[in-house]
């Protein structure tokens, strides 16, 4: 399957600029407690114009260091999920629910997914992507509220003009080495998400109005001669 991009969209420098202004908008950020502890920022990165995007959880200790979404072994599993499907980091965006490091590694509260909600919506918005990977219960619950994503994972959905595919964090696989495999499986799913996708984007022919019965034009009589 391509990932070349088939849609019309806006140029991809217009989409790093605007992108840009979110990163920049994050790094000011203080509405939440998490700015405090927080070295650099980590707004997400990776094509303004992609296909695919990738939302996970928060930042860790690494990310936090270095400003930039998964660079840690979670970061380096998910690349090699991406090869195995045919794609570089390079050709997907990725970010998170939230933009600063909960200190200690700890889950984003409640609060504070709220606060830096409107970055990521801005960021969807932006991006425009055909297909959503949610990887993580945190950036799943954004799309699925209620949902488990033990019951739901791996099965992509339509969630109004995109597919929506719920996958386990790869970071689950490092503390739970029986989840390698299923989380594997699941990544193998992304290509038919994109191409489901695909078809929502393609608008449908139009149906041709049946052609009118014609009536048969009667035989030629013979005149007759008396």
């Amino acid at each position: 399957m391509s990932f070349e991009h088939t849609r019309t969209t806006p140029s991809a420098d217009d989409n790093a600029a605007l992108l840009s202004e979110v990163a920049a908008e994050v790094a000011r950020c203080q509405a939440c407690v998490l700015y405090k502890h927080a070295l650099k920022p980590v707004p997400g990165d990776g094509d303004p114009n992609a296909a695919i995007l990738f939302i996970g959880e928060a930042p860790g200790r690494y990310e936090n260091q270095q400003g930039k979404p998964f660079v840690g072994a979670a970061g380096q599993f998910l690349e090699d999920l991406l090869r195995s499907i045919g794609l570089r980091r390079d050709q997907v965006f990725i970010a998170n629910v939230v933009k600063h490091w909960p200190p200690g590694n700890r889950d984003p509260l409640p609060e504070e997914i709220a606060t830096c909600g409107g970055f990521l919506d801005r960021q969807i918005e932006i991006i425009n992507p055909q297909v959503i990977v949610t990887l993580g219960r945190f950036s799943m619950a954004k799309f699925f509220p209620g949902e488990r994503i033990s019951r739901i994972h791996g099965v992509a959905r339509r969630h109004r003009n995109r597919m929506v595919l719920p996958l386990y964090h790869p970071a689950a696989a490092l503390h739970q080495a029986n989840l390698r495999r299923t989380i594997e499986e699941d990544f193998k799913r992304i290509p038919a998400a994109l191409a489901e996708a695909e078809k929502l984007a393609t608008p449908a022919a139009p149906i041709k109005p049946p052609e009118p019965a014609q009536t048969p034009e009667p035989p030629p009589q013979q005149l007759s001669l008396f």
